[in-house]
């Protein structure tokens, strides 16, 4: 027999081996990542919702809070969160300002969402 039809020898089989591994580290890393990646934006989109739920709720409570920091806690998508509302005045005093800071109670140091919207005053208020 030729030594073309012998079959693979033992380095040819242990490089291919090597480079069958080594690409199949890269695949599973890029999966972890991925789901990594995944996760942090459903947080992020979750925590987004919540702020956008409470400044909607000041809107049609046509609410006028007062000028301050209100906290709570909430769940969104069965993740719980923690939001902070600091309400400011503005030189127009038929609005305020409102900002919301979500926090994801898992990494409670972590802001996950900020939007900022204004709330007009309900007829004659004006304080």
């Amino acid at each position: 027999m030729s030594r073309a039809a012998k079959g693979f020898t033992l380095i040819e089989v242990l490089v291919a081996l090597a480079i069958l591994a080594i690409a199949l580290a890269a695949a599973a890393r890029a999966s972890s990542m991925s789901i990594s990646s995944s996760e942090t934006l459903k947080q992020r989109l979750l925590a987004n919702w919540v702020a956008q739920n409470r400044l909607a709720e000041h809107a049609a409570r046509r609410d006028w809070p007062d000028v301050g920091t209100k906290s709570g806690e909430t769940e969104q998508g069965g993740l719980p969160m923690r939001w902070e509302e600091r309400v400011s005045a503005t030189p127009n005093a038929r609005f305020r300002r409102m900002e919301v800071a979500v926090y994801p109670a898992s990494t409670p140091d972590h802001e996950a969402a900020r939007l900022v919207g204004y709330l007009a005053s309900p007829q004659g208020a004006t304080r």
